[in-house]
């Protein structure tokens, strides 16, 4: 998140969403639409994750979680993992110092059983030591998947042994490796798919959701800006009815 050229203003947002969750899709379309390897589209996305961010901090987003690599993943090519695994190491390695200058606290949504072991050291020194950082929240859900994360809470809740009466909504929502993040407000999906591929699917019971065609390597700035305006034409009832239809 280095300096860059001033850029072209955009119109005004009235109301931004707190936290904006992605799921990052299309590298191997964008890559294969120009004659590269899946990988090569791999390391477009990752690049074009610094835009995105300047834009989240421009735009007053305060938490911004993005879906890097999925429990399903695992299954893919072995070359292609590997790959996936290489560039993660890659950007704890060379990115993090650039990130922690920019005010960026870096957390690990997901599981580490699985992860290699220098991956799992690499991510516990990039939490701590972007800790005290405010400017923006990044949440990186690697080796994520919902379904797993609400299993993997039901061990932690029974391990307890609390009264099925003690149970609600906030004991499940402390087990959940979001702990404490406030729910996204608004999904952005790339490459035109209409579906939440196993993401936060307890975290985005309200979630607005928002889809466009253009693939993660070209979704930049622009981008993020019309996502944002189309969510502040939608109007939040969480299940309630506006005041003048009850």
């Amino acid at each position: 998140m280095s300096e860059q050229a001033e850029l072209p203003p955009l119109p005004p947002l009235e109301r931004v969403p707190r936290h904006v969750a992605i799921i990052m899709d299309g590298n191997g379309r964008w890559a294969r639409a120009r004659g590269l390897p899946r990988t090569a589209g791999h390391r477009a996305g990752t690049e074009n994750l610094r835009e995105v961010l300047r834009a989240a901090v421009e735009f007053g987003i305060e938490q911004l979680t993005i879906y890097a690599f999925s429990t399903e993943n695992w299954a893919r090519p072995r070359p292609e993992v590997r790959a996936l695994l290489a560039l993660a190491e890659s950007v704890l390695d060379n990115r993090l110092q650039e990130l922690h200058e920019s005010g960026v606290r870096l957390r690990h949504l997901g599981r580490t059983e699985g992860l290699p072991q220098a991956i799992v050291r690499k991510i516990a020194h990039a939490e701590g030591l972007t800790a005290n950082n405010t400017r923006l929240g990044l949440n990186i859900a690697f080796n994520f998947g919902g379904r797993a994360e609400i299993v993997d809470a039901v061990k932690a809740i029974i391990a307890e042994h609390p009264s099925p009466d003690e149970i609600d909504e906030q004991t499940i929502g402390d087990h959940l490796t979001t702990r404490g993040l406030p729910d996204p407000d608004l999904v952005i999906r790339t490459a035109g798919e209409m579906r939440l591929s196993n993401f936060l699917i307890w975290q985005t019971a309200y979630a607005e959701y928002y889809s466009t065609e253009v693939f993660w390597p070209d979704f930049g700035r622009e981008e993020l800006h019309r996502a944002l305006e189309a969510f502040q034409e939608r109007h939040r009832r969480f299940g309630r009815l506006d005041s003048d239809q009850s």
